[in-house]
């Protein structure tokens, strides 16, 4: 009876033993190994980080298709860009008469290139798209030139631009990728970024006693925490398209999809799957000291990634120094690497002189 007593007391210590190990085992495996899959609906799709570019998820991200009205992403940057927001757009016969989706300016009508394109991006107007490139382009086809010149500049590889409003047209096609880049791009413009996060505009309207009044058809912004952006796309062709973006913790993303029936519920996941497992990593902090060949430097910035836990000790360090000093205590750079690929790099200083300038009353960076 003592022998069975024994064995049981060491059978549920053992058990004990594991049930004490097991997260600890979890945790390390789920360091060990890569983010989870994430499902879509969609034909293709992206997922990026905005502030450093990087590419999260994709499925099918080079594939050409057709876009509808996320074109007009292109458009109201290069908009932004190339034309003075308080300049007044006068609208075309062709303008006026263009199909599709519209915010229903009259002929003639003058509107601030602002508002005009609040009614680009929150209701999708083709005629506002069409009036904006005459505007801004001297013609639609000198606008798109410049659109197609945005894109190379942007590197965008697989896209072509036909028009201003995303109407189908067999050369008029873009990619997942090539989309979440030009997105990424468009949302460092402040302008912008607070022209898509726009739940709802009112403007002037000088044919009539009532003033327009614009509900955004992004309604990720209603049901989503933190959305932010972008902007819906449809036509018979090129179906259910969308572009949306979300800041949590510091960290935008956007997320893409074309040719998806259920896009609302696919972004919300692919936003989750980023944010959940991607979160920004500092890897370097401002002031952080670094010794290199008995040479007390310091970071002048902090430098913040999105890495998956897996991947946080895979990042190499690469330090580059100037042969001659600069007046200003800059000795050269940190890079930072990922699987080879240059992430990003930091200025690096020298201590001695950043204390001096210190003492002077100027920054060290």
């Amino acid at each position: 009876m003592k022998r069975l007593k024994r064995k049981i007391s060491w059978l549920g210590l053992m058990l004990l033993t594991c049930l004490l190990l097991q997260p600890v085992g979890v945790r390390a495996q789920e360091e060990t190994k890569g983010p989870p899959e994430v499902g879509t609906h969609a034909q293709a799709a992206a997922l990026i980080d905005v502030e450093s570019g990087r590419l999260l998820y994709s499925k099918q991200g080079d594939e050409i298709l057709p876009i509808a009205s996320l074109t007009k992403i292109m458009t109201a940057i290069v908009a932004i860009e190339n034309g003075g927001l308080d300049k007044k757009v006068k609208v075309s016969a062709k303008a006026f008469g263009k199909e599709g989706s519209s915010i229903y300016l009259k002929l003639g009508e003058e509107m601030t290139l602002e508002n005009m394109l609040y009614g680009l991006m929150l209701r999708s107007g083709n005629d506002a798209a069409t009036a904006i490139a005459e505007h801004v382009g001297g013609s639609e086809e000198g606008f798109v030139h410049l659109m197609n010149q945005k894109a190379e500049m942007i590197g965008l590889k697989h896209t072509h631009f036909m028009n201003p409003h995303g109407l189908d047209h067999k050369q008029h096609y873009s990619t997942a990728n090539d989309l979440a880049k030009l997105t990424a791009y468009a949302l460092h413009n402040p302008v912008f970024k607070q022209i898509v996060s726009t739940k709802q505009k009112k403007a002037p309207n000088p044919n009539e006693s009532w003033g327009y009044d614009w509900l955004n058809k992004n309604k990720m912004l209603r049901m989503y925490e933190g959305a932010d952006g972008v902007k819906t796309g449809f036509t018979k062709i090129a179906r259910r398209c969308l572009v949306s973006s979300a800041t949590r913790n510091g960290q935008q993303l956007a997320a893409v999809t074309l040719n998806d029936g259920d896009d609302w519920n696919d972004h919300a996941n692919m936003l989750d799957f980023g944010f959940a497992n991607f979160p920004l990593q500092t890897l370097v902090n401002k002031q952080q000291p670094i010794k290199h060949e008995g040479m007390d430097l310091t970071a002048g910035i902090d430098f913040q990634y999105p890495l998956h836990a897996s991947e946080k000790q895979q990042v190499q360090q690469e330090i580059k120094v100037m042969e001659s000093r600069d007046p200003f205590g800059f000795r050269g750079k940190l890079v930072l690497k990922l699987n080879g690929e240059i992430i990003g790099s930091v200025p690096l200083y020298e201590n001695k002189q950043i204390e001096q300038q210190k003492g002077k009353g100027h920054s060290s960076n």
